[in-house]
């Protein structure tokens, strides 16, 4: 797969909201050698604490990639948006974002890449065909975080994971599968927009046979438990063929999100229903731990959450910011 350049320039635009930046958020978090510069347009308000530069001065700075990571309503670019991401082509720089509008299908930013040889990377938008998923055993091992519901740290907690198992001595590679973690690591599946038949298949495609002690560490999507990303979430246990299943969590939920009157399963069923669909291509794939999202707890309360779902569950349970993930890098260790 090709691979965004790095350093970055982060785009923040005219954005007024943290959230709208989680994209450029996420690299500095991260990955944040990679966070080298920003720029922010008239009007916007937000600030990563990078350094002001313009495409052209970002460029002679050694920056590969200007990273258009925000997020508007209806994910499309904005006019006053174009004239600096044709500046950043300009400049010697690739684009990469993840808007529901293709950078491609808008003539001006086409021609500026095609005129200066640069690569345009809609990341939202899978620019290479799959294959169906087959099941067939293939060499290496892998990890897949799966959720209670959607939107809740599967992609913190995977990269979590992957530092630690880093940190550990062990081979670990992120692999993302939304827009945000391939923003962080400049490759990757937005899985989203891939068609239904062929999510397994292109799973399969991004974590392929390596070697036997390698982990793939596989970014997990939506909920079982979800009517509107059922999908998706299936897709991915089947492609994964995991070794190994972490479920992510966040207590106190009213009900799933975007769908009121529609309770959170309990972890109990959660864990075993993600295992019964894992074993379709790996029969022993099994849940070796959980991580919560407690940043809605008072520490106190917080802690005995986790003690307390621990025990009750029998495996390790921690918050990949209150308490790291080595309790369960060390039962992957295991296997």
């Amino acid at each position: 797969m090709q691979k965004a350049g790095s350093p970055y320039l982060l785009f923040l635009g005219d954005t007024q909201d943290t959230l709208s930046i989680k994209g450029c958020t996420g690299v500095k978090i991260w990955r944040p050698e990679k966070a080298h510069a920003q720029i922010v347009l008239e009007g916007g308000n937000q600030d990563l604490g990078l350094p002001n530069k313009t495409p052209s001065e970002a460029a002679a700075a050694g920056c590969k990639t200007m990273l258009v990571g925000v997020a508007n309503a209806g994910g499309f670019v904005p006019d006053n948006w174009v004239p600096t991401i044709i500046e950043a082509l300009e400049a010697g720089m690739d684009v990469m974002a993840g808007m529901h509008t293709r950078m491609a299908d808008i003539p001006a930013i086409a021609e500026a890449a095609a005129a200066n040889g640069r690569t345009l990377f809609d990341v939202r938008q899978p620019s290479q065909e799959f294959k169906v998923g087959k099941g067939f055993e293939r060499s290496g091992k892998r990890v897949l975080t799966v959720g209670t519901d959607c939107s809740l740290g599967k992609m913190f907690t995977s990269l979590a994971l992957e530092r630690e198992m880093l940190a550990q001595g062990m081979k670990a590679t992120f692999r993302a599968t939304g827009q945000s973690g391939i923003f962080i690591v400049g490759e990757g599946v937005a899985i989203d927009g891939v068609v239904a038949d062929f999510i397994a298949g292109a799973v399969e495609w991004l974590c392929p046979e390596n070697d036997a002690d390698h982990w793939d560490v596989v970014e997990g999507q939506g909920s079982l438990f979800h009517p509107s990303f059922a999908g998706v979430s299936l897709g991915l246990l089947h492609g994964a063929q995991a070794d190994a299943l972490v479920m992510c969590h966040e207590p106190g939920r009213p009900h799933m999100r975007g769908v009121p009157g529609r309770d959170l399963p309990s972890l109990e069923d959660c864990i075993a229903l993600n295992e019964q669909m894992a074993h379709l291509t790996n029969p022993t794939a099994k849940v070796v731990g959980v991580s919560v999202n407690t940043s809605s707890m008072p520490e106190d309360e917080a802690m005995a959450y986790l003690d307390d779902t621990a025990q009750r569950l029998g495996m390790p349970c921690c918050d990949s910011v209150r308490t790291g993930v080595s309790a369960i890098v060390n039962e992957l260790a295991k296997i």
